[in-house]
């Protein structure tokens, strides 16, 4: 069957591949369709008026090629970009269609996971500077303490193959000494970039045992999956054959190797302009 209306899953590379594993993993009958826009990435590093207008243009291209919802897979984006697109682009570019993101879901629920109320957030210096992580936590859980810390290194380290290297545990080391020199307290980390979840394995070593070490892939997904169930006309109108398409701005066959990498099994993809 032609996948005539997917689920249009964004990020600036290959970390929204983490959470459309997780989306697919538990609605594995909708159609997807992954951009990536590697040609520009990272994004982490861009001012808001950037991040914005390429987000935008992804967006714009999601919706050309008959997504009826688009997800920001992408803190960053989600971050500089999500709001106004919501409020200002939408309404008259596509008032039928959705744009969401990852930021507004976790923040929903990380409060429950700590016991002392102080929270991590491991982030590109682009979500850290935007202060959502800090804002949106405050909105839901008032009593929470949220330290940020800005990782410049890490999509670098995970873009490149590097993050299982020992050129990672050393990255990885000085990030987490800053951030724990902020408060002793701090319980629960969030890896609040969905290129992270890739440096799991280094972190979650790297950390005392009673620190939670949390990725945002499930809760992306869960948090998509109810609002599917309470906005009805929308689900059904997203094209229901199980398939899957990757697209990069930047190499196909270059994005199709990392991704893999991501995925867990082979990966095609094609090269699109935005």
């Amino acid at each position: 069957m032609k996948m005539q209306h997917p689920i249009g899953v964004f990020d600036s590379g290959l970390g929204g591949l983490t959470v459309l594993k997780e989306i697919h993993a538990l609605m594995p009958e909708y159609d997807y369709l992954y951009l990536g826009d590697n040609a520009r990435a990272p994004y982490g590093t861009r001012d808001f008026d950037t991040v914005y207008q390429f987000t935008l243009q992804a967006v714009k291209w999601l919706f050309a090629q008959g997504c009826p919802l688009v997800i920001l897979a992408c803190n960053t984006a989600s971050a500089k970009a999500l709001r106004t697109i919501q409020q200002r682009d939408l309404p008259s570019l596509a008032p039928d269609k959705r744009v969401l993101g990852v930021i507004r879901p976790t923040t929903e629920v990380i409060g429950d996971y700590t016991d002392s109320q102080h929270i991590g957030v491991l982030a590109t210096k682009g979500t850290v500077d935007s202060l959502s992580y800090v804002i949106e936590i405050n909105k839901f859980f008032p009593d929470v303490q949220v330290h940020q810390q800005a990782c410049p290194t890490w999509v670098p380290l995970v873009e490149e193959g590097e993050h299982n290297s020992p050129k990672a545990d050393a990255e990885i080391k000085a990030c987490l000494e800053k951030l724990a020199a902020q408060s002793p307290l701090i319980d629960t980390i969030l890896l609040a970039c969905t290129h992270y979840p890739l440096l799991y394995p280094k972190i979650r070593a790297a950390l005392p045992s009673h620190i939670e070490v949390v990725s945002q892939g499930e809760i992306v997904a869960a948090s998509l999956k109810e609002y599917l169930q309470r906005h009805l006309p929308m689900a059904s109108s997203i094209s229901g054959s199980g398939t899957l398409k990757f697209c990069t701005t930047g190499d196909p066959l270059q994005f199709g190797h990392a991704a893999s990498v991501f995925w867990g099994s082979e990966v095609v993809s094609e090269r699109v302009e935005l």
